[in-house]
């Protein structure tokens, strides 16, 4: 078919968990089960308590486990081509692996591509991935970065590995780096921001993360690296994974990233322009953890793009190895 788009009906469907899928947010659940479905809609039945399971209402961050039965209603379901990623985009992801083996893909995800596709965006990274070779199809995200940031980004070939994942990110057991240019001259040494974060979505689908006691804990560790007057080098050391979490602490401390629109500083996001900066300054440069099934160590690094250390060679700050 061309542009043409039929909807078929689709049925009440009850679902058994089964061991392989446990451990698995009910939203991915739901997305890989109901192909063409857009996100937004998955929320929607979410939101309204149509999706159930054992009969009970479930939120979005429930996690399913195995055996639980999961009521998934009727939806219409587009029948369309998906938007295939251009071969400029699959290369330069081929480009990026940073490691793989039998159970773990791990990418240096450029700036710019979104993780996943939604939203008002065709495809992301897990489209283009997955559209690399055929043993990628059932490939998924153990965690998001925003389309902005690029770094380190591990993507779970199976769903055993998944779930380890899962379990490490939840018990702190994946120790996440990241390097970010702040604003001004950072005082003193290392600082630990323990503040909890709250996220709104705005009418317009846009998320806004705060500093609120209502929110969820929060903790960083922010290290300087290197300080100028205008600008400072800081590692990041995130122990909890929250939306924009780096860019909200660094904000609340008064160092807000450089080139951040959303919680940055207008001025000094224009005095960057002059150095060459053109994007968010913030880099998932280092992950490190263990799979407890046989204690294999994982520690990598994403180099910094050329543009980011083009940025800090004009401000005459080293780059970390």
């Amino acid at each position: 078919m061309d542009s043409e788009q039929k909807d078929r009906p689709s049925g009440v469907q009850w679902v058994t968990v089964e061991a392989e899928q446990a451990g698995q947010r009910i939203d991915n659940f739901l997305l890989a089960r109901l192909k063409g479905v857009p996100r937004s809609l998955i929320y929607r039945i979410l939101r309204k308590g149509e999706v159930r399971a054992n009969k009970g209402r479930i939120k979005p961050e429930y996690r399913v486990q195995e055996g639980d039965e999961i009521r998934i209603p009727p939806v219409r379901v587009a029948e369309r081509d998906p938007a295939t990623p251009g071969e400029r985009t699959l290369n330069d992801v081929t480009r990026n692996i940073l490691y793989e083996d039998k159970r773990l893909l791990i990418i240096n995800k450029p700036s710019g591509l979104a993780v996943h596709g939604g939203s008002g965006v065709n495809y992301g990274l897990i489209e283009a991935v997955r559209a690399l070779k055929p043993e990628y199809n059932d490939i998924e995200l153990v965690h998001r970065l925003d389309r902005d940031t690029s770094g380190c980004i591990v993507l779970a070939k199976r769903r055993s590995a998944l779930r380890i994942l899962h379990e490490l990110l939840r018990e702190n057991g994946v120790d996440k780096r990241y390097l970010a240019l702040v604003r001004g001259d950072w005082p003193g040494g290392e600082r630990i921001v323990d503040a909890p974060l709250y996220k709104n979505v705005l009418q317009s689908g846009e998320r806004m993360v705060t500093v609120n006691d209502a929110g969820k804990p929060s903790r960083s560790h922010l290290l300087p690296l290197v300080s100028t007057e205008l600008a400072s080098l800081l590692e990041i050391k995130l122990e909890t994974g929250r939306t924009h979490q780096a860019r909200v602490h660094c904000a609340h401390t008064g160092y807000p990233i450089a080139g951040d629109d959303k919680y940055g500083d207008e001025v000094f996001n224009q005095r960057l322009k002059a150095y060459g900066l053109k994007r968010l300054f913030l880099h998932a440069w280092r992950l490190r953890f263990i799979l407890h099934d046989d204690n294999t160590v994982i520690d990598i690094k994403a180099p910094l793009p050329n543009d980011l250390l083009e940025v800090l060679k004009r401000l005459n700050i080293d780059a970390p190895h």
